[in-house]
């Protein structure tokens, strides 16, 4: 008895969070909408279409299908919903000083390693360097536009590449410039570094690095939206 009420007292709370999570993204993504209809829509259609053809004289194999068709269409949505979520909350950030510590602490993939700091960071202008090691080698980060990042860029290289000649080393730009990677493409860009470390040098390298800073202070994660917590509930 005591489950049963804990479990309906759960499931409001639930239903609140997909609801506000839907409510923060349509602010940014005004295509949402349409989205989670499509997910819906397209499954639901697709099993009446098969009960149809396969099972016409089965009533339990039709309705069958279209519940199918219904589960699916409901988990489509929830999964386009996270990561159009995800996407949202990373555009109400966008912009601001930190925004590139705020993907590196809530969305880095294991095999990398980040931070949340800046390891470099202009007083006057705000533009930052931030670091990821991983497989792929070392990737500094500038956040800023790229005509004021890229000598901060290029000095972080040189740092590394005094103490770690043999490890690769590149730029990815994060800023107001059109070529610049948006936040919500940093982690898939970091991905697409061929891999040259093993995963143990990879946490020798990152230990190297660290124990070299010198315990600057940053400007930390934006006030505002956490992207780590606007993701919809996984369905049990």
């Amino acid at each position: 008895m005591a489950r049963a009420t804990e479990k309906t007292e759960k499931e409001p709370n639930r239903l609140v969070q997909m609801w506000q999570v839907f409510q923060m993204t349509r602010r940014y993504d005004g295509t949402i909408v349409w989205w989670l209809l499509l997910c819906l829509v397209v499954p639901i259609a697709a099993g009446i279409v098969v009960a149809l053809l396969f099972s016409r004289d089965n009533v339990f194999s039709l309705v069958l299908y279209i519940i199918v068709g219904v589960l699916v269409g409901a988990l489509l949505a929830i999964i386009v919903l996270g990561r159009r979520a995800e996407r949202a909350a990373y555009a109400g950030i966008a912009g601001q000083p930190g925004a590139v510590g705020a993907v590196l602490k809530n969305s880095l993939r294991r095999s990398w390693i980040g931070s949340e700091m800046p390891i470099n960071i202009s007083p006057r202008t705000q533009d930052a360097v931030y670091r990821a090691v991983g497989r792929g080698g070392v990737v500094l980060i500038g956040e800023g536009p790229r005509s004021r990042t890229q000598p901060m860029l290029e000095k972080e290289r040189a740092n590394v590449a005094r103490i770690l000649p043999n490890v690769p080393i590149h730029f990815l730009y994060v800023g107001p410039d059109p070529d610049a990677t948006p936040l919500h493409r940093i982690v898939p860009s970091l991905g697409r570094f061929k891999g040259t470390l093993t995963k143990a040098e990879v946490t020798a390298v990152s230990s190297r690095l660290t124990s070299l800073n010198r315990g600057m202070g940053g400007i930390g994660i934006p006030k505002g939206i956490d992207p780590n917590r606007v993701r919809a509930p996984r369905p049990r």
